[in-house]
């Protein structure tokens, strides 16, 4: 297997401009969700990124077709891939922005964990090993404050499942034969297995409708076209070329941002436990990440 290379400027920048439009994707999919129910709004997300996704191949003359053999592969992507957003999408729309994102954005920790167990050359050392103790300990300060009326820790939990989904996807492009696929079939698999098994759970969850307006039809589109589709394509072909914990290290400033939008946005309160939380968050994964000396 071809050895991932450090972090270099390009990356850096590259990498900073996703978490950016993570973090305000986050504000986009709670507003969106006063339209449509969260499921079936997660299901059109990926309903209307398939379409994208097929556009763009067609575009850039790049196979379709997944081969017989990581087929299997491709379709328990996109099954995680469906439980991993209908867990972030309820718990969006029972929670605040802040505190999902809190949450949600500690997909390194997890896959830093997974990839001391599978993944050669990534082991924790003992400073990684701090990084993932205080990651943790701002998971659980931040599941045990109650203080915030707007709080929910059914929100909260769902928001923890959710990311261990999101790292169980990128642990399956690192360790399958699903790396093997170019970075707009991996995501192509996910978005098309994923649409109709979400548009089929999404009347469990309630009426498919709400109050919609049109803002509600920008926020899905923004979703299908700038981030489900072309901004996580940009995230895969990123880990095709980077260490799989360095790529996720960036994602460290999403919840920091998410919290700023979250305020500025949607006028959220933000406690003091949700800001230290997002501080240890913030430092763990940063320590988590850091290069191990030679």
């Amino acid at each position: 297997m071809e050895e991932r290379r450090a972090i270099d400027a390009f990356g850096a920048a590259a990498l900073i401009g996703f978490a950016s439009l993570l973090a305000f994707n986050q504000v986009v999919i709670k507003v969106t969700g006063g339209g449509f129910n969260p499921v079936f709004q997660a299901g059109l997300r990926s309903a209307g990124a398939s379409l994208v996704l097929l556009l763009w191949m067609v575009w850039r003359r790049q196979p379709i077709l997944i081969p017989r053999r990581i087929l299997p592969w491709a379709m328990l992507a996109g099954a995680i891939f469906s439980f991993e957003f209908t867990c972030l999408f309820l718990a969006l729309d029972l929670t605040t922005v802040s505190r999902c994102s809190v949450i949600f954005y500690t997909m390194p920790v997890w896959l830093a964990v997974a990839a001391h167990l599978w993944l050669p050359g990534e082991q924790l050392t003992r400073t990684r090993s701090a990084g993932l103790a205080l990651a943790v300990a701002g998971v659980v300060l931040a599941l045990f404050d109650r203080s915030n009326g707007q709080a929910s820790l059914a929100g909260d939990l769902l928001a923890l499942v959710a990311t261990l989904g999101w790292a169980a996807v990128a642990l399956m492009v690192r360790m399958t034969p699903l790396g093997e696929l170019r970075p707009a079939s991996q995501l192509m698999a996910q978005v098309l297995f994923s649409a109709p098994l979400l548009l089929l759970a999404a009347p469990l969850f309630g009426p498919l409708v709400r109050e919609l307006e049109p803002i509600h039809w920008a926020g899905l589109a923004f979703q299908a076209i700038c981030v489900a589709s072309l901004g996580f394509l940009s995230w895969f072909w990123l880990l095709t070329i980077y260490r799989a914990s360095s790529v996720a290290a960036f994602s460290f400033l999403s919840p920091v941002l998410a919290v700023v939008f979250g305020w500025a946005l949607l006028g959220e309160r933000i406690g003091p436990a949700v800001l230290v939380a997002l501080v240890l968050v913030a430092a763990g994964i940063f320590l988590i990440n850091r290069p191990a000396r030679a």
